[in-house]
């Protein structure tokens, strides 16, 4: 074979490789791009009214969280809801600081919890409802509300909630937000991408009657629930995206309240994130080697398209992504070696324009999430533009970070929270 003909069959077959990587990505995830046009415009549903005001327990695991918990535990206390149909857990979970005392202060209950073992959340809530069925029974409550302790809840939460439990919903999801939004990058990344999760993802699957899924912390799940689970046993390293996909498959409807606002610290600095988020990725693994079966399953059979957006939604994506760059440099550095310049641009090209691509997109993600949701973005606009351009920096570090969790061993560590606030000052920071 001529040089020219070699050349000419090696750029055809990037070509080709490419075209197919896109049409796998475009047909996996093209309905997200039609979940925005549905969270800009399909109107939404009129609001429930007041219903029968539910009593709800809520459980707060927190291992060494003194600096924080204050801030959650009086949020709660200011409650536009009955404060005798709310009974508050703390699950000192380990703690080897005053947790617990500065928790009774408030007028929580405290479970106290040593097990070194048993490492995480999903042992913390699964050891505190088997306490509260002993002493109370499960059935004593409506619903249990779970919270991380560096939230801050805005006033009307509970109310928001109980209207949207009214509704039918056994297990509900939260608008989440960002205490520190305009910190630097990082913080500014995880709040965008919170804050689109809820406007274009849920707020769109509440709108559609298709089921949402729970995001780890602010959730609402009935007693109802709880008892057919036996508890809580879910202890993957995101038992929360477990949990969700789990009752998917189990033909459950996750609602979400956009009324029900809540406030949570990001990390602010790279180590931290990282390990935040290599843990997170690693947990989408373990799901979807879990559950990607049963998932596929209640999309054939059931031809649930519910199933296939959580399918879609722990499907290692960012692999995808992965293969074509790595793909694609090494189809260059092969033509570099091989003399073959035109193999080398071509590969070269497709690499720029696929990190262009990808750019440009999460970008314009961003800035349609900030556009509809400004009054939720608590920081200075110029902090707001700044950070947009950051955002798809901080979506392309999951790259490394979908290597590493791969082959990386990873367990819960703790990530400290230092910020006492409340929401009201939260929401002066315009």
């Amino acid at each position: 074979m001529k040089k020219e003909d070699k050349e000419s069959t090696m750029v055809g077959f990037i070509e080709m490789f490419n075209f197919i990587l896109l049409l796998l990505f475009s047909g996996c995830y093209l309905y997200q791009v039609v979940y925005v046009f549905i969270g800009l415009f399909k109107k939404e549903k009129p609001a429930a009214a007041d219903g029968e005001k539910h009593r709800f327990a809520v459980l707060i695991p927190a291992r060494n969280e003194e600096a924080v918990i204050g801030g959650l535990l009086e949020s709660i206390r200011k409650q536009d809801y009955p404060q005798e149909l709310i009974s508050v857990y703390v699950i000192a979970d380990n703690c080897t600081d005053r947790t617990a005392e500065c928790s009774e202060q408030y007028g929580a209950k405290v479970i106290r919890r040593f097990n070194k073992v048993q490492v995480g959340k999903g042992y913390a809530l699964d050891y505190a409802l088997k306490r509260i069925d002993q002493e109370e029974g499960i059935d004593s409550f409506d619903g249990f509300l779970v919270f991380d302790a560096d939230n801050v809840l805005d006033p009307g939460y509970f109310s928001a909630m109980n209207r949207t439990y009214s509704q039918g919903y056994e297990i509900i999801t939260s608008y989440r937000n960002s205490k520190n939004y305009g910190t630097n990058w990082i913080t500014a990344g995880y709040g965008l991408w919170f804050i689109r999760e809820s406007r274009f993802l849920n707020g769109a699957r509440m709108k559609i009657g298709s089921s949402c899924a729970i995001s780890g912390t602010g959730f609402l799940v009935s007693s109802k629930v709880i008892r057919q689970d036996g508890g809580w046993k879910y202890h993957l390293l995101t038992e929360d995206i477990e949990f969700s996909t789990d009752h998917i498959i189990r033909g459950y409807k996750i609602g979400y309240c956009k009324d029900a606002v809540l406030y949570d610290e990001q990390p602010e600095t790279f180590k931290a994130s990282w390990n935040q988020r290599l843990r997170w990725t690693k947990g989408f693994y373990q799901v979807f080697a879990h559950y990607g079966k049963g998932l596929l399953g209640g999309i054939l059979k059931r031809h649930s398209f519910q199933c296939y957006d959580m399918l879609m939604v722990i499907a290692p994506a960012t692999l995808i992504t992965l293969t074509s760059l790595g793909a694609n440099l090494i189809f260059a550095l092969t033509g570099l070696l091989t003399d073959n310049l035109i193999m080398a641009q071509t590969a070269a090209a497709s690499l720029l324009g696929c990190l262009v691509s990808i750019y440009l997109s999460l970008f314009l993600f961003g800035t349609v999430t900030l556009i509809a949701e400004q009054k939720q973005i608590y920081c200075p606009k110029w902090k707001q533009i700044l950070y947009l351009f950051t955002f798809p920096v901080f979506i392309f570090t999951y790259i490394p970070m979908a290597v590493a969790a791969l082959r990386k061993k990873v367990t819960w560590t703790r990530i400290p929270h230092t910020i006492l606030c409340s929401a009201d000052q939260i929401c002066s920071k315009k």
